[in-house]
């Protein structure tokens, strides 16, 4: 008995998270309304209602949606995504190919331009390459091996600097430990030498 009850605990209270309104959104039926909230791609819902017909998360500010995000919503007939400032690079590939298998009559597309970058501003996603946007995502990725280039090189020179300086130290603390030993060795050698003037008189004085 309580190994049945357990999953069965599970089913209802998971079927309980999956057809509740998710926070920031207001549900009406089978509508869900999150849109106009100020969304963004990190705090938009992780999951809806499996049983939406109607999703609108239009007017945010959405750059991308997570993958799989819609996938699971099997009677969805209508999705607003304009008005949200969509990246169109590799984020963008699960937008698109999802827009891409849907049907002509859901319009889900209409208003999914691209913000960024410049070279696609006002493309519409749907309608998107794949090497327009692999192209984006090389010219992202050169960007930021470019950066990780400068930061390399100015580590280098930083390291070279120290390296520098720590020579430049050694070589003065060289010069400074010979003048002090044989600034030591002089002096020995004074004393000695006062030591004997000192004793002479001393053994003429014996005579």
């Amino acid at each position: 008995m309580k190994g049945l009850l357990l999953p069965c605990l599970l089913l209802l209270f998971g079927g309980q998270r999956s057809s509740a309104c998710p926070h920031l959104c207001s549900c009406h039926g089978s509508q869900v309304n999150c849109s106009s909230r100020f969304l963004t791609s990190s705090s938009l819902p992780t999951s809806f209602p499996a049983e939406t017909t109607e999703l609108r998360l239009h007017n945010n500010l959405l750059s991308s949606l997570p993958n799989g995000l819609l996938d699971d919503l099997k009677s969805l007939r209508s999705v607003s995504l304009h008005g949200n400032p969509w990246i169109c690079d590799c984020g963008v590939l699960y937008l698109r190919a999802w827009l891409l298998r849907q049907p002509a009559t859901l319009t889900s597309h209409l208003g999914v331009n691209c913000s960024f970058p410049p070279g696609l501003r006002g493309r519409l996603v749907v309608y998107l390459t794949e090497e327009e946007v692999l192209e984006s995502c090389h010219y992202w990725y050169c960007d930021l091996a470019l950066a990780s280039q400068v930061c390399l090189f100015v580590f280098v020179v930083v390291q070279a600097c120290v390296l520098v300086a720590l020579l430049v130290f050694l070589r003065r603390f060289e010069k400074l430990s010979k003048v002090a030993k044989r600034t030591t060795e002089e002096s020995f050698t004074a004393m000695e030498g006062l030591r004997e003037n000192e004793y002479v008189p001393l053994k003429d004085c014996s005579f």
